[in-house]
């Protein structure tokens, strides 16, 4: 898009002593949410010198036209002028903390930083990426649910209640203990040749995601026959109940709820402490006074009783996080926000870079930090992949008439 030779352009700017002067020991003031903004009016003229300013400066990185052909360089075509303007004081206060954009910044002028913004606001945008709209990876749930479906569901029941004897049910367990089960059999620390196969390829991610989707299926006890005493077995109980739990719901992450599980699982399991083949040496101690008897009447207590939920939140869906972010970043992150940056049509690995430079707090904003700590990995790859598809619109700022 060429400059517009007919219309004004309205920039939205900081007023006041936000506008620092670059002199000797100047510190240009941190610019916040809520600050105060006066609207200045831009001419042709000072968009064609902004114009000329990033041909100069900017176009090597960010591309002719302020669409960037750069991996993890951000488009700047069609941005919000007071967001980019913004930008750029903090690249000059060491904010932001990149050398180049640094070098860049601080040789500028207030003055020109303002036409250097209004050239690249009014640029047509950069187009958004064609046609798979929506995510290109399933959220953890969903994932979890996908692997267990085709790998798991057969021997412990698609949601996790086991109906074969002596194969656990997977309900009821908190996810780091279930991930760690299943590291141990993929790492042979259990014996057991099928699970130990089946879990032959699966990463610890998608071990996670198994994990987390069998934690939030309903809890329901096995549907399987207990051969013990279950009476019996609740006054053996009373010494396991300091580890798994009253009611045998545990409040550990690390060590198993046993409340509702297959019986016969229970039993072998005890049996592998016993023997040594599951190396714990608590549990050694425990079970090496237990005869077959007192192992099957135990575990027809545990069984007997209901099992309860973990203490685990679901995840929020990537439409869900999107619904949070546009809440700032306007709808299909098409901001009205002169302050906030528009990310509809931007390039998915620097929305990818941004998003874990806030996790990992190298980028600064305490809002924005906030929102990227309950973020996965997958679910920065899913937003960035959800924004860079979305269609970047351009957005004019003027002022209101005088009341």
């Amino acid at each position: 898009m060429k400059p517009n030779t007919r219309t004004l352009l309205i920039l939205a700017a900081i007023a006041g002593a936000a506008i620092a002067s670059n002199g000797a020991g100047a510190q240009p003031a941190t610019i916040r949410a809520g600050d105060e903004l006066r609207t200045l009016s831009v001419t042709p003229t000072d968009i064609a010198e902004g114009k000329r300013v990033a041909e100069t400066t900017c176009a090597g990185c960010h591309g002719a036209n302020g669409i960037s052909v750069t991996q993890g360089i951000p488009h700047l075509a069609g941005q919000r002028p007071a967001y980019l303007y913004i930008e750029l004081k903090a690249y000059q206060s060491g904010n932001r903390g990149d050398s180049v954009m640094a070098n860049v910044a601080k040789v500028l002028n207030d003055e020109t930083l303002v036409k250097v913004a209004a050239y690249f606001a009014g640029l047509d945008p950069a187009p958004a990426l064609a046609a798979q709209a929506g995510p290109a990876k399933l959220d953890a749930v969903q994932a979890g649910k996908a692997v267990a479906a085709a790998a798991c569901a057969g021997c412990h029941g698609n949601a996790g209640v086991t109906q074969i004897p002596a194969i656990p049910s997977l309900v009821g367990l908190d996810p780091k203990y279930l991930t760690e089960a299943m590291k141990a059999y993929k790492s042979g620390q259990r014996k057991n040749d099928t699970m130990k196969a089946m879990l032959a390829s699966v990463g610890e991610p998608a071990m996670n995601n198994i994990a987390l989707f069998y934690a939030l299926q309903a809890p329901k006890a096995a549907k399987t026959p207990a051969a013990g005493d279950a009476a019996a077995g609740k006054e053996a109980a009373a010494s396991c109940a300091g580890c798994h739990g009253e009611e045998g719901v545990s409040g550990s992450p690390a060590t198993p709820s046993l409340a509702g599980q297959d019986a016969q699982y229970l039993v072998a399991a005890l049996q592998a402490y016993k023997g040594g083949s599951r190396s714990d040496e608590t549990m050694k101690g425990m079970a090496g006074s237990l005869d077959d008897s007192g192992m099957k009447n135990l575990a027809a207590y545990y069984a007997s009783l209901e099992p309860k939920a973990p203490n685990v939140r679901k995840p929020l869906t990537t439409e869900e996080w999107t619904q949070r972010c546009d809440r700032c970043h306007g709808v299909n992150g098409n901001s009205t926000d002169p302050r906030l940056p528009m990310l509809a049509g931007q390039r998915a690995d620097y929305l990818l870079k941004a998003l874990q430079g806030y996790r990992a707090r190298t980028r600064k904003s305490s809002e924005m930090a906030a929102m990227s700590d309950g973020l996965s990995e997958d679910d920065l790859d899913n937003l960035a992949g959800h924004y860079a598809h979305q269609k970047a619109r351009a957005v004019l700022f003027v002022p209101l008439p005088g009341k």
